[in-house]
């Protein structure tokens, strides 16, 4: 005498539901259906998950652009006190002068540094990666060939 779960009921085709053990075929279709009905719960979960993430980080990115913004400003009062520091020994318009040349003299640094690496990582193609696949396609072709 065997005695079923009545928990297994609610499934389409379980013999609670149609008086009759299901068929391999039967089987195999609420498998694949559940399966199915699985895969789509857990992608709107991670949908979810990672739109609720995404807030989050988009939340913290506003914040660091604001704090970029005032740290910009204070640069500005800053690179103000150096001029009005230098004016207490040297007219007005030299020290500006002289705070303006040593930041364009340190923006070129930077550009020219920037530049150096951007070559270097020019062109943009993952040469690495390319081998890899290339060796994978050659190994699939010519099985027997290595090792």
């Amino acid at each position: 005498m065997s005695h079923q779960d009545p928990s297994v009921s609610h499934v389409t085709g379980s013999p609670a539901a149609t008086g009759h053990d299901p068929t391999t075929g039967e089987l195999v279709s609420q498998l694949s259906n559940e399966v199915s009905r699985l895969v789509r719960d857990e992608f709107r979960l991670a949908q979810v998950e990672v739109t609720g993430k995404a807030k989050k980080a988009g939340v913290g990115l506003g914040m660091f652009g604001a704090a970029g913004i005032i740290a910009l400003y204070g640069v500005g009062v800053l690179l103000a006190a150096i001029v009005l520091a230098l004016a207490l020994v040297m007219d007005t318009w030299l020290a500006a002068l002289i705070v303006a040349v040593v930041l364009l003299v340190v923006a070129a640094i930077n550009a020219l540094m920037g530049k150096k690496r951007v070559d270097a990582a020019s062109p943009p193609v993952p040469t690495r990666a390319m081998a890899g696949v290339k060796e994978d396609v050659d190994t699939v072709r010519h099985p027997g060939d290595h090792h």
